[in-house]
């Protein structure tokens, strides 16, 4: 393999040269006995198979190979999606042909493979192709459900009749699944459980009616415009009403739960079985989502009662990791930043007893895996990611379940960068990745707690030797003191051959909402190495995380944006922008870009709006011009509801300021985008155009929010940014002297 030192468009977006090497998708087998893994066959490389391989030894067994793929009267294997195994091992559910429902590829066609004769089966009756959703097996091996056409199924594995459990679900009803604010900002999909004996199915129901539709349009696909209505509630207007059922997994009548409060001014992100099989917990936030209230409901009639309270002044979040049963149902695990930082909590089934795990001054990110207390002695054990001394790189810790405050860090410490497991259920295996800024991800197979390594999984040593080979600086991570004190991490890539004694042009990316980070000690892909092809052209590149961003520093920091989303977030970007310019001579203050996509595309158009002193040139992709414009439910966790903070509403938007315009400005959206509409796009057009603002625009058709569908769309947006940047922050040296 030769190694080039230098980047192009070409090798970055139409190469497979940086691809990061796969693995999986992997499943654990119970009792430690190995691992299960799809790879590709031999034959095909289009074609996956299924192999088995052994914790210790590392043997490698096939399991299901490419003709046991084969439909009858098919010459031509499945192409797996996804997978997964009966509990007994006896079977497995395949998911093939998948489709994307807006955010992922949800719906597709489910086959079953029998593995003692091979017989393989499609599941579904006369469902139309690529229909079926979600389906899973119940816990005693007899059946699988799934969601067909907004309705809920179960299909035995004998083959006997199908049973349909909802009939109501088609239009306005939607059953099993979520409608689209659910499934963006709840990341709720799944929308059913099993109970663990079996015997019955509790499930979300959605009422979308009431809801104005919003109408994305096709213009690319047919020969007249196809229009798509999305039932899409917009901040301050009417919510779907969401509520709970239980139905006899035989078929009958559903229990509904009685949840108090309007259906639609309450929310019920979370729905799990609570360790028992004749009760349910429930999360319900109030629509300002200041309150979640934790309740258990009685199958047999419905009733609830409410166990926990959790509240905040400004919002709550909510974990997909906060609530796991210890002790058979006696007890949950919780996660709440009620005393400052975000601490996991032992709490009594029910609720009046609240013991903290993690009683230090640093925050749990995310809860990994619970290992109970075994017979024999061994003590239980709550694993997590955290990084109480560095809010850029992310560790594994455990803590004791017993609530003696016994904390100890699993990775080691000379790992500096970020840590990331998938944790074998009984804890003592994991798949663990490491990966830095700099340095691509590497993936091992480790014992736990000791984080041995056992084998090399995914080593990326191509990817590694070519990143290795590129003419670049190393990153650095720094701290930007603001005048008010306030400490704001970030990092900076400078050019292979940095002068100290030159002036450059710098290019800020940002995001600053709080939905993600972007100074992070991690493997950054593709945009990274755009950001190092920009280096080698003469570009100083950085970033900074302003507070109410998701960094692991404490409640305060956080939730310091509550309501001024959009104002105190760029106020400190432009801060910081300031100070570093002040610190670093090397940096040109005439040429001061600025990029984001999406809550970073806002942040950009904020910031060459608001600043024009300071930033001369942005582009910003995907951008919400005006909050009004977003979903209820993001939208108005940050930002309360649009009746109780007008001027924070007003005064986050961009499309207030678009008439400050001096700088040379990019935009970019897809036309077909269903998360950010198009509609946001285009109000700022008229607004820069009734202003008489010079700007330049550029429409992917029909293409969604992460502007990707369709050949060679990836490379034409960056040359794009590219040329855009080139020609207006320059790269020229200006006269020294």
């Amino acid at each position: 393999m030769q190694v080039q030192p230098t980047l192009t468009l070409e090798r970055l977006f139409s190469s497979d040269d940086f691809k990061v090497q796969p693995f999986g998708p992997a499943r654990w087998l119970p009792d430690d006995a190995g691992y299960t893994i799809l790879e590709t066959a031999v034959s095909d490389p289009k074609i996956k198979e299924l192999a088995r391989y052994d914790i210790h030894s590392g043997e490698r067994t096939l399991l299901v190979t490419a003709a046991q793929l084969k439909p009858q009267g098919s010459d031509t294997p499945l192409l797996i999606d996804d997978y997964q195994w009966s509990p007994d091992k006896t079977h497995l559910l395949i998911f093939s042909n998948s489709q994307r429902v807006w955010r992922e590829k949800t719906r597709g066609d489910y086959w079953l493979l029998r593995l003692a004769d091979g017989q393989l089966t499609q599941l579904g009756g006369d469902a139309p192709a690529a229909s079926l959703m979600f389906a899973k097996f119940s816990p005693d091996n007899r059946a699988v459900a799934y969601v067909r056409q907004q309705n809920i199924y179960v299909e035995p594995l004998t083959g006997g009749p199908i049973i349909q459990l909802t009939d109501d679900g088609g239009g306005d009803i939607i059953n099993g699944t979520s409608d689209w604010a659910y499934e963006e900002e709840f990341r709720l999909r799944d929308g059913f459980r099993w109970s663990p004996d079996s015997q019955h199915i509790a499930y979300w129901q959605f009422d979308t009616s009431g809801i104005e539709p919003f109408y994305l349009i096709n213009n690319t696909d047919s020969l007249y415009p196809r229009l798509l209505p999305l039932p899409y509630p917009k901040v301050g207007t009417t919510n779907a009403a969401c509520r709970l059922g239980v139905v006899p997994a035989s078929g009958g009548a559903t229990t509904w739960f009685d949840v108090p409060g309007d259906p639609r001014q309450h929310y019920i992100p979370k729905m799990e079985w609570a360790a028992t099989h004749d009760e349910i917990a429930i999360q319900q936030l109030t629509r300002r989502q200041n309150e979640n209230r934790v309740l258990l409901g009685r199958i047999a009639d419905g009733t609830t009662r409410t166990i926990f309270t959790e509240t905040d002044a400004a919002w709550v979040d909510m974990r997909g990791d906060d609530m796991q049963w210890l002790d058979d149902g006696a007890a949950f695990t919780w996660v709440s930043d009620r005393d400052g930082w975000r601490r996991l909590y032992r709490c009594r089934r029910d609720g009046q007893t609240v013991t903290p795990l993690t009683p230090g001054d640093y925050d749990v990110i995310r809860v990994q895996q619970v290992v109970p207390a075994t017979a024999d002695g061994a003590a239980g054990w709550v694993y997590f990611i955290a990084s109480p001394q560095n809010a850029t790189q992310r560790y594994l810790y455990r803590a004791a379940l017993d609530g003696s405050g016994v904390v100890e860090q699993v990775t080691p410490p000379q790992l500096a960068g970020t840590h990331s497991y998938d944790i074998a259920p009984t804890g003592r295996w994991a798949f663990h990745t490491y990966a830095t800024i700099d340095k691509p991800p590497v993936l091992t197979l480790i014992s736990l707690p000791d984080h041995q390594p056992l084998r090399v999984l995914t080593a990326n040593e191509e990817l590694h030797a070519r990143v290795a080979g590129l003419h670049r600086l190393p990153t650095e991570f720094f701290r930007v003191t603001l005048p008010d004190g306030a400490e704001l991490d970030g990092w900076c890539l400078k050019p292979p051959d940095f002068d100290p004694t030159r002036r450059y042009p710098v290019l800020f990316f940002v995001y600053g909402e709080p939905a993600g980070q972007t100074v992070l000690d991690n493997w950054g892909d593709k945009r990274y190495l755009w950001h190092v092809l920009l280096a080698q052209h003469g570009f100083v590149v950085m970033s900074v995380d302003n507070r109410g961003t998701p960094a692991p520093r404490g409640r305060a920091w956080r939730k310091s944006l509550y309501g001024q989303v959009g104002i105190v977030t760029t106020a400190d970007q432009a801060a910081a922008v300031q100070v570093i310019l002040a610190e670093r001579p090397y940096l040109d203050p005439s040429r001061v870009g600025v990029w984001g996509w999406s809550g970073g595309g806002t942040m950009t158009l904020n910031l060459l709006f608001k600043y024009p002193d300071i930033y001369q040139v942005g582009i910003a992709i995907a951008a919400v011009s005006d909050q009004r414009l977003y979903d209820t439910i993001y939208q108005e966790r940050y930002m309360g509801l649009p009746d109780d903070n007008p001027d924070g509403y007003r005064d986050g938007s961009p499309i207030t300021f678009a008439h400050q315009l001096q700088g040379k400005l990019l935009l970019i959206h897809g036309t077909g985008d269903d998360n950010v509409h198009y509609q946001a796009f285009e109000k700022l057009v008229n607004v820069l155009i009734q202003h008489n603002k010079p700007f330049r625009m550029m429409a992917y058709p029909n293409r969604s929010h992460a502007i990707r569908e369709g050949e060679n769309t990836s490379r034409h947006l960056y040359e794009l940014m590219t040329r855009f940047l080139q020609e207006n922050l320059g790269t020229k040296q200006p006269p020294q002297g």
